[in-house]
C-alpha cells in the first residue's frame, strides 16, 4: 500500500510540475523570474517543474499567486470556475521580460553603480545637445 501512495505522489508531482512549466510559459515568466517571486532559488523552481520536488502548501499558494493559477487545476481536480484572484488585472508593461531581467539585474548592485546606471538611463532619455527637437517635443506655438 505504502508504494501506492508513493506512486500517485510521484504522479502528482510530475503532473504539477507540467501544469506550473505551462502557466509559466503562458505568462512569458522565466523559471527565475518565478522563483524570485515565490522565494527559492532557481534551482529549486527547476525542480519543481520536471517534477522532482512537490512545493509545500504555502509554496503551492505563492506559486499558484504568481502564476494566476487555479490550485484546483494545479493538482488535477475539477473546478466549476475559477477563482475571483485571477481575473483581477491585465499584466502591464513591467511584465515584460526584458523589465524583469534589467530589474532584476539592477537590484544585484549597489549605490554607486545603481547612481551610475540611473545617471546613464536618464541620459539616454534626455534630448542630445543642439539636436533638433522631434514633432512631439515642440513647444505649443513654437511653428
Amino acid at each position: 500500500m505504502k508504494k501506492n501512495i508513493h506512486m500517485t505522489k510521484k504522479k502528482l508531482t510530475v503532473q504539477l510540475g507540467e501544469v506550473l512549466r505551462a502557466a509559466r510559459l503562458k505568462a512569458e515568466l522565466t523559471q527565475a523570474d518565478v522563483a524570485e517571486r515565490v522565494g527559492v532559488v532557481t534551482e529549486v523552481y527547476g525542480r519543481m517543474e520536471r517534477g522532482n520536488l512537490t512545493p509545500s502548501v504555502l509554496r503551492l499558494r505563492a506559486l499558484c499567486m504568481v502564476l494566476r493559477l487555479d490550485a484546483d487545476a494545479a493538482l488535477g481536480l475539477e473546478a466549476d470556475e475559477a477563482a475571483a484572484w485571477l481575473k483581477e488585472s491585465e499584466p502591464t508593461t513591467e511584465d515584460s521580460p526584458r523589465l524583469r531581467r534589467l530589474l532584476r539585474t539592477l537590484r544585484q548592485l549597489d549605490e554607486k553603480q545603481l547612481t551610475a546606471v540611473g545617471f546613464v538611463a536618464r541620459s539616454l532619455v534626455q534630448p542630445v545637445v543642439g539636436q533638433q527637437p522631434s514633432v512631439q517635443e515642440e513647444e505649443p506655438g513654437a511653428h
